[in-house]
């Protein structure tokens, strides 16, 4: 007999996470991606898991809803935790990778694994034979209308990158270094006065911004707003956003400034500093100009300027499991955010649940449904299941798991008690998953 093997098709966090699970099941994996010979506009390392925007993984308070995904992902041996958690950098209570050397370390896993063979190249169709669709959701061109035809037209929206710039070019007279509520000293802090605050958004509204030409009117994700969106929708949103100064006390004023604005560590070495919540679509020279206005980044030298981009998914419900194998096709998953779940950790929790059951599949064994009362579960339950007209993508929440099965006032015990439960039930399927 003809041992199997498995076409995985995109090298992103989500196939890397499928490839590996199939390949420690004994199963050969043939692992497709278009690097190092051709990149997407938003990737610039010839790498895999490359992680495009942020690289937080967000919090790792397992009473938050990503950090009990991250947990249960841990028990269930994913391979993208365990590279993140070795290329952990300080990010006070969130998970934060130095970029660069988590996608190396995903990248140098795949390669020494003897089940998983390499092929750099752009798949232009769906492969007959099991296989996995994990091209994230800048896929386009001739899969793209590919997987249109197999299972339906895709939806899309706009996502946004944030800037990057070097520490040594701040200015660290007007910066103070501390994290919210004193949870250590991993952030750069640019406090705003009234004045200075007012003065930025107004720069911002009416700042240019680049042209977008796939689309004359585009969707864009709210997890992900552009911040010159988030300014035109009132001069206070930003101070209730991603400028907002609660738990930040400046410790040259002993006072909590009206606004600041958080950087956050990007590189192992601390050379680099992500601008925490500044995705944007402006056009570079006004993101030097109106970022420019904030106190301490005056002559910043960015190393990356944001990016906007294109971001297609799939109509899943109805269509897929929640496994996310494709009900009209046996054999055929996909995985990330091309099925609907947004984020780095969701998009590899899908890759878990795709691998894990398609080596099951292989090897006749019943699917496993990790079911709505856990973080994993509760992502392939709302791909799969939503009943709504208006399907887009979904970062993991307590509000897409099942309730508990008694009320609870508090939010601290509810979040608790759910994250308590979810793991234990992770620990009671996981022996005969792993």
């Amino acid at each position: 007999m003809i041992t199997p093997f498995v076409n995985v098709i995109g090298a992103g966090l989500a196939g890397c996470e499928a490839a590996y699970q199939i390949a420690v099941r004994g199963i050969k994996v043939r692992l497709y991606d278009m690097k190092p010979t051709k990149l997407s506009p938003a990737h610039k390392l010839g790498t895999f898991s490359e992680l495009v925007c942020s690289n937080s993984l967000r919090s790792d308070n397992i009473e938050n809803a990503v950090g009990l995904l991250k947990e249960e992902l841990r028990r269930l041996n994913s391979l993208i935790m365990k590279c993140a958690d070795r290329t952990r950098i300080p990010a006070g209570g969130a998970l934060a990778v130095d970029r660069d050397g988590f996608s190396r370390l995903v990248t140098d896993e795949l390669l020494n694994n003897e089940n998983i063979e390499i092929v750099s190249d752009e798949i232009v169709k769906i492969p007959d034979g099991y296989t996995i669709v994990a091209t994230g959701p800048l896929t386009d061109g001739e899969l793209l209308q590919d997987i249109e035809s197999t299972t339906g037209a895709c939806l899309h929206f706009h996502d946004a990158a944030a800037p990057i710039v070097t520490r040594d070019s701040l200015d660290m007279d007007k910066v103070f270094v501390l994290s919210r509520y004193d949870r250590g000293s991993d952030y750069l802090n640019c406090p705003m006065n009234a004045e200075e605050y007012f003065r930025f958004v107004r720069e911002l509204v009416k700042a240019e911004t680049a042209p977008l030409h796939e689309f004359e009117t585009p969707k864009v994700f709210e997890g992900c707003m552009p911040v010159e969106v988030m300014a035109k929708r009132g001069d206070m949103t930003l101070a209730y956003g991603p400028l907002k100064p609660v738990g930040l006390t400046d410790p040259r004023t002993g006072k909590q400034p009206f606004a600041v604005v958080q950087l956050r560590r990007d590189n192992e070495a601390g050379t680099l500093y992500n601008i925490v919540g500044f995705q944007t679509n402006l056009k570079f020279g006004e993101q030097k100009r109106v970022f420019g206005m904030i106190p301490g980044l005056e002559n910043a030298e960015f190393v990356r300027y944001g990016v906007m981009h294109r971001n297609s998914y799939m109509e899943s419900p109805g269509k897929l499991t929640p496994w996310f194998e494709l009900k009209a096709r046996e054999g055929l998953f996909f995985a990330g955010q091309l099925t609907g779940v947004e984020g780095y950790v969701e998009s590899a929790a899908s890759g878990l649940t795709a691998g894990i059951n398609m080596a099951r599949r292989i090897k006749g064994e019943a699917m496993v449904d990790f079911g709505a009362c856990t973080a994993i579960g509760s992502l392939g339950h709302y791909v799969s299941g939503y009943n709504g007209s208006d399907f887009q993508p979904m970062n993991v929440t307590f509000g897409i798991m099942d309730p508990p099965d008694k009320r609870i006032r508090s939010k601290k015990e509810r979040s608790a008690y759910l994250a308590e439960r979810a793991l234990a039930h992770i620990d009671e399927i996981k022996e005969g998953v792993l």
